[in-house]
């Protein structure tokens, strides 16, 4: 239930709105007007207290509508002392102040702005919040007010924040209550820093205000109630468990609104945002929802206080008992990834552009107004604790945009930062070229001559040429190998042509006969020693290779990062995540495998380490292997079909098909020669 209210009023002050006489009232500039007479001219000297007024809304068709029995009061809290006066008026009755879109409401605040000299940073945070998907981001529509016939200058009407429909839309509780009400919601809360109102000290001492159940509403049951959630969730949030997802505070929260609350307090730089910070619970939900974004006149770099917010965290050293939560919650890998990731997708989005493109369009849109306000309040007058004085406004606004600018690319590297790093993914081979890189020096597996020359295509390593780790140099194509998935192996060749081996003589085991140096040999996926492991290590891409047949891993040897440092088969044991020397980042080159020719018959094709004259293909409908090329008397070669233990099964002559229906399902090696290199591929039955 609702409770009613009943108003004493004078009787000439009971009108509704309706049409005044347009000549008496008129715009002063191209920004709609509001025109306000207090009952006997009285001044308006109290936050506390109402007192009655006419007011005159002229709007941009210069049409004009009169509210009588209208309530005003001072609102604000430092702001109320500064010679700009912020107000806040109550109608009669419910209006659609705004027009469609907007609350119909009683109680609407008038925003003075007088400590920022842009008038807009109110607005443009607002606008923020629309565009993350903030729930309840005040209204911001700007006016000239005139103040018992004294122009007071230029004001931004907003909503109050209050639980109603288009402002805090959650559910309104019963009053009175009664003995199957329902106390679970909504509240609207506030962390204040100034302890006004009805409020009480959470278990962390946070003041937190009540502002819905109102006070002369809210009962004992109810303060008690939310009380002791907040309690819970704090409890939760400083245990020992915090990080867990269900015991920790997660439960308590709803991630996104949390995480556009905290992004945008941090990309405006609002000193004040963890001071003043509005939070909600509705009915019959366990979440605690964070916003609307309030009070950011002084945010964006606007008080010298704390200046230099382009370079600093607000939840490191703004003003606000909340910024105890925050800090806490960055202890928690899954909050620093969530920041990080809304982080990202905002600005992605295009968030920086529409900021700027809000400010242009503000800053057109008061052009008029801006120069009337700082007739009567002075442009370049210190009035707060505002940090650089200019002597016109486009320099305010140029200072907006700059500090925008700066202050993103601040954040995109400092939550970066603070991102914990990913554990390395198994590795998935593209059809590109690849770098292997030790993780100690940054030199790349090569292949290089005795003179230091490394090897090209028209200069072909022989095999048994042993690997070392040179200078990365993205052009050298001795550094680049091509990795092949041959069971849970990989098959790891040189674009020179040959495959990474290890050559250790009589050993399976991975801790004897160590030291020996990897070379290359001739292409064989069949052979265990060419065969690897590529394990994921720690992160950021970190990787061991260790050989299927010794069992060994990669190692630089000693650390050493002089060019030609041998790279030896080395003990695979514990250290293996720990030795940078037996780490490797496997980094994709620019350059793509040569293209799979196409099959000129149209049937599936097997094999794609081929050259560029015969393609191996597969029919499923005839169950034959063969291979196809353009001139069939390149195809007088022998094949060999090995099993994945490479025991030799079969022979064919390239020239004539292979029918595989008598093979048992399982997965082969199709094995054969051609100009002295030798060249295979898996095939699955």
């Amino acid at each position: 239930m609702k409770r009613g209210i009943l108003y004493l009023m004078l009787a000439v002050c009971l009108f509704s709105a309706h049409n005044a006489k347009a000549q008496e009232y008129r715009r002063l500039t191209n920004l709609p007007a509001i025109y306000i007479n207090t009952f006997n001219n009285q001044g308006i000297t109290s936050k506390d207290y109402y007192i009655y007024c006419t007011l005159f809304y002229v709007d941009e068709e210069d049409n004009v509508l009169q509210f009588d029995s209208v309530e005003i009061r001072g609102r604000g809290n430092s702001t109320w002392n500064l010679a700009k006066k912020p107000y806040k008026i109550k109608f009669h009755e419910k209006e659609k102040f705004l027009g469609k879109g907007y609350a119909k409401a009683k109680k609407w605040t008038l925003l003075a702005n007088a400590a920022d000299k842009s008038l807009i940073r109110n607005a443009i945070t607002s606008e923020m919040g629309n565009f993350i998907g903030m729930k309840n981001s005040p209204a911001a529509k700007f006016v000239d007010l005139t103040l018992n016939g004294v122009y007071q200058g230029n004001y931004q009407i907003s909503d109050q924040v209050e639980v109603r429909a288009h402002r805090v839309n959650i559910i309104e509780q019963d009053f009175p209550l009664t003995e199957t009400s329902d106390i679970t919601g909504g509240y609207l809360l506030e962390v204040d820093g100034f302890k006004d109102g009805n409020y009480f000290t959470s278990s962390h001492n946070l003041p937190i205000r009540i502002h819905y159940p109102e006070e002369d509403e809210i009962v004992a049951d109810q303060k008690n109630y939310i009380r002791n959630y907040v309690n819970r969730f704090e409890s939760a949030l400083f245990s020992d468990n915090f990080k867990d997802p269900e015991l920790g505070y997660r439960p308590y929260v709803d991630s996104l609104s949390m995480a556009n609350l905290y992004v945008a307090t941090e990309i405006s730089g609002n000193i004040d945002g963890f001071w003043s910070m509005y939070f909600y619970k509705d009915q019959n939900d366990p979440k605690l929802y964070f916003g609307p974004l309030w009070d950011y006149d002084i945010a964006y770099d606007n008080d010298s206080r704390i200046s230099q917010t382009e370079r600093r965290l607000m939840v490191d050293e703004g003003y606000g008992e909340a910024r105890t939560w925050f800090k806490q919650m960055w202890n928690d890998e899954w909050f620093a990834k969530l920041i990080n990731k809304r982080f990202e997708d905002v600005t992605t989005d295009g968030l920086e552009d529409f900021l700027y493109q809000k400010i242009d369009s503000l800053n057109e849109l008061l052009q008029e107004s801006q120069e009337l306000n700082y007739q009567k309040w002075g442009i370049n007058r210190r009035v707060y604790h505002e940090i650089t004085l200019y002597s016109t406004y486009e320099q305010y606004i140029t200072e907006l945009k700059t500090y925008i600018n700066q202050h993103i690319a601040y954040l995109k590297t400092t939550f970066a930062s603070r991102k914990p790093a990913e554990p390395t993914p198994p590795f998935e081979p593209q059809d590109y070229y690849y770098n292997i890189i030790n993780v100690n020096t940054g030199n790349a597996i090569d292949l290089l001559r005795d003179n230091n020359i490394p090897y090209s295509q028209e200069d072909m390593p022989e095999p048994g040429t042993e690997v070392c780790s040179w200078n990365l140099d993205k052009e050298r194509e001795s550094q680049y190998w091509e990795f092949t998935k041959v069971g849970d192996y990989f098959f790891i060749t040189n674009q020179l042509g040959l495959a990474l081996n290890d050559p250790t003589e009589g050993v399976s085991t991975a801790t004897t006969n160590t030291g020996t140096q990897l070379n290359v040999a001739e292409p064989d996926s069949t052979d265990l020693r060419q065969l690897w492991t590529i394990t994921p290590q720690n992160t950021n891409g970190q990787y061991n290779l260790t050989n299927a047949f010794t069992q060994h891993t990669a190692n630089l040897n000693g650390g050493n990062s002089v060019n030609r440092t041998a790279i030896l088969s080395y003990t695979t044991n514990d250290r293996n995540s720990i030795s940078k020397n037996r780490l490797w980042y496997i980094t994709r080159t620019a350059v793509p495998l040569p293209e799979k020719p196409e099959d000129p018959t149209g049937i599936e094709m097997v094999n794609h380490n081929i050259t560029s004259d015969y393609a191996l293909v597969y029919s499923p409908v005839t169950q034959q292997i063969r291979f196809a090329g353009e001139n069939p008397a390149d195809l007088n070669f022998n094949v060999s079909i090995y099993n994945m233990a490479g025991q030799k099964i079969d022979m064919f002559n390239a020239s004539q098909p292979f029918s595989v229906a008598q093979l048992p399902t399982g997965v082969y090696i199709v094995s054969w020669m051609t100009n002295g290199k030798i060249r295979s591929t898996k095939f699955q039955r």
